[in-house]
């Protein structure tokens, strides 16, 4: 019997070292293809950075092109909408006035939607619209409320400069609530374009689970490893990362909510958390928009209202004055790039001094390498995505070999 008992337990243990095998393999060959394919960006491999994106590209509108035509009949109720629109824009009659107004704010409120998209697509390499404009537009109108004691400025889309309302208003009677209302909606507009930004890790890692099978993003792979981990692990981003699925995953909507209500680099984790719990659409959708378009939203405004408010801004060049050496040299650009803009303001902007554009020029460069930053960074993570289509291509080969 004991011989029997030890004739048995042999193979097992074999069969168990073969899985081990294996399983350490299959890890030894994801890490090798996952650093092939972060090899494969525009400055080490331009030319096949370059192929692989194009043909990922293609393939990408050959995709929802199929899904459009799977929805032909939504397609088609949205070309009869705009055929329509199009109609009452070009015809002329009292109604143009309407038509323009509707134009002008879809147009505004699609600009900021936009610009919210693109600062949380991506899981992480999305563009940072909050500092590049969302953040300078709020910082601008502050500017100009204390400068013309008013906030009855033309309603957006402002033309290209704002201009003081011709008798302004009283001193001191701009509050931090007029304000925070005259640049609400391109604020909300903003923050529900970084909740949509959020849809596309919760759809990934809910359509992985429903399928079974391992989702295509990286940053998936990564989440479930991390899952894998010990709780008590001592590695701050680690135990961070935890944090943010635990809170998501016991509490739900008020998790989410949470989450989305703070600046939270990490709450891409929280979508694919929910998609891959399967926690429904409108609680994490629902919970994004309210935390993000309403609660973080104005939490920022305030920031940075009261950051660039009157008093506030002339004690930060005072304070650049004091700095030893070089404060002087410093104040004096902004002191006269605050004294044109508010010249500006009351159309007295004549010839401005050559230190001006000083800060407008270093602010142009900043957000044309953060803009060329960004398409370059599409570029690498479609090209590696469909070097990752050729690399399961090939495994899919060799197995039925």
């Amino acid at each position: 019997m004991a011989a029997n008992g030890a004739s048995c337990e042999q193979p097992q243990k074999r069969a168990g070292a073969k899985e081990k095998q294996n399983d350490s393999s299959v890890r030894e060959r994801r890490q090798k293809d996952k650093e092939d394919r972060l090899s494969l960006v525009v400055w080490r491999r331009p030319v096949t950075t370059l192929h692989y994106f194009l043909l990922e590209t293609l393939i990408k509108l050959k995709e929802w092109t199929f899904k459009l035509w799977q929805r032909r009949g939504t397609v088609f109720l949205f070309l009869v909408l705009c055929s329509l629109f199009s109609i009452a824009y070009s015809t002329e009659g009292a109604h143009q006035q309407y038509v323009n107004y509707l134009e002008k704010r879809f147009l505004w409120c699609a600009y900021w939607v936009g610009l919210g998209i693109l600062s949380s697509v991506g899981l992480g390499t999305g563009l940072h619209t909050f500092l590049l404009y969302l953040g300078p537009h709020i910082a601008s109108v502050t500017l100009a409320a204390y400068e013309c004691s008013s906030t009855d400025f033309p309603e957006p889309p402002y033309p290209d400069q704002i201009v003081c309302p011709q008798g302004g208003g009283v001193e001191g009677s701009i509050s931090l609530f007029s304000i925070m209302s005259k640049v609400r909606l391109e604020a909300c507009m903003w923050g529900a374009g970084t909740a949509i930004g959020e849809l596309p890790p919760y759809f990934m890692a809910r359509a992985a689970r429903q399928s079974g099978a391992d989702p295509e993003d990286e940053d998936y792979e990564e989440f479930e490893e991390m899952l894998e981990q010990a709780e008590g692990s001592q590695g701050l981003v680690t135990r961070a990362k935890l944090g943010v699925q635990h809170m998501v995953q016991k509490v739900g909507f008020f998790g989410i909510l949470a989450c989305a209500s703070i600046p939270n680099p990490l709450f891409d984790l929280a979508g694919i958390t929910c998609g891959h719990f399967m926690v429904p659409f409108w609680t994490f959708f629902g919970a994004t928009l309210i935390g993000k378009a309403i609660i973080k939203m104005h939490i920022q405004k305030l920031f940075v209202i009261i950051t660039f408010s009157k008093h506030i801004v002339e004690q930060m060049v005072s304070l650049i004055g004091s700095v030893p050496r070089v404060g002087p040299s410093l104040q004096k650009p902004f002191s006269h790039y605050l004294e044109a803009q508010k010249n500006k303001l009351h159309h007295a902007g004549g010839s401005a001094p050559a230190d001006e554009n000083w800060l407008s020029w270093v602010f142009e460069k900043v957000v044309l390498v953060m803009v060329c930053y960004f398409v370059t960074s599409i570029v690498n993570s479609m090209a590696q995505s469909y070097a990752k289509r050729l690399q399961q291509q090939r495994h899919s080969e060799e197995k039925t070999k």
